[in-house]
C-alpha cells in the first residue's frame, strides 16, 4: 500500500511545525505501508494544488494530510471539511481570506474517506490520546483537506483521502508562554509522541 503523507511548513511566525516534525521522523515504511511525505506550503492558494499535483503523479492508495492545531490535546482525524476560508491571521503568502468560498460550485462540505474509527482507536490503544474531530476550522488546514477530497473525488474516486490534527510540541507551547505569559501554557505532546501516533493511525489504514 502507497501513502502520501504531507504536513505544513512552520506559520503564525513560528520556526517549526509540530505536524513537520512528527512527520519527517516517520519511517519511510510501516508495515506493508510505504510512505512518500510531502511539504505543503501554508498558503491558501497554493498548498491543495501542490498536493493534487503529486496525487495525479504519484496515484497512491491514500492521502493523509497533517497539521498542528494550537488548543488540541490529542491528535484528531478529521470527519469533515467545509467550502469556506475565513482566516483571522494571514498565511505564509500574507493573504487572509474573509467568508470566502473555497469551490464557488462545490458542494458544502466533504467528508473523509479514511478510516477515522480505525485510525483513533489505533493511536489510543498505542497508549496516546486520540478523538475524531468534527472541525478542521476554516483556515489552511481546512482549504487542504476540502480541496484534497474534492480533486479526488473528480479525479480519482478509488484514493482515499483525509487529515489529521496534532497538538503543539513542548517547545512551541513554552514559547508562546513566553510571549505571553499571562495566559495558561498550551496543551502539547513530544514530537517523538505524535509521530509514534501517527504510526498507529497509518497502521490502521492497512486492515481498515
Amino acid at each position: 500500500m502507497r501513502l502520501l503523507i504531507t504536513a505544513f511548513d512552520p506559520f503564525g511566525g513560528e520556526r517549526v511545525n509540530a505536524a513537520a516534525e512528527a512527520v519527517s521522523a516517520l519511517p519511510d515504511r510501516i508495515g506493508t505501508v510505504e510512505l512518500t511525505k510531502l511539504t505543503v506550503p501554508t498558503e491558501f492558494r497554493r498548498c491543495a494544488a501542490v498536493v493534487a499535483a503529486v496525487v495525479d503523479e504519484l496515484l497512491p492508495d491514500a492521502v493523509l494530510c497533517v497539521g498542528q492545531a494550537a488548543g488540541r490535546t490529542d491528535l484528531t482525524p478529521e470527519r469533515v471539511a467545509i467550502n469556506v476560508c475565513d482566516a483571522s491571521i494571514p498565511d505564509n503568502a500574507g493573504f487572509r481570506p474573509v467568508d470566502e468560498p473555497i469551490e464557488p460550485d462545490g458542494p458544502a462540505a466533504w467528508f473523509s474517506t479514511l478510516p477515522i474509527r480505525a485510525m483513533t482507536e489505533a493511536v489510543r490503544a498505542a497508549g496516546l490520546p486520540a478523538s475524531i474531530s468534527n472541525t478542521a476550522g476554516t483556515f489552511v488546514c481546512n482549504r487542504l483537506m476540502y480541496g484534497l477530497l474534492h480533486h479526488l473525488a473528480a479525479r480519482h474516486p478509488a484514493i482515499r483521502g483525509g487529515f489529521l490534527h496534532v497538538p503543539l510540541t513542548p517547545a512551541q507551547a513554552e514559547a508562546r508562554r513566553q510571549a505571553h505569559p499571562d495566559r495558561p501554557l498550551p496543551p502539547s505532546l513530544p514530537p517523538e509522541e505524535i509521530a509514534r501516533g501517527l504510526a498507529a493511525a497509518v497502521s490502521a489504514l492497512e486492515t481498515a
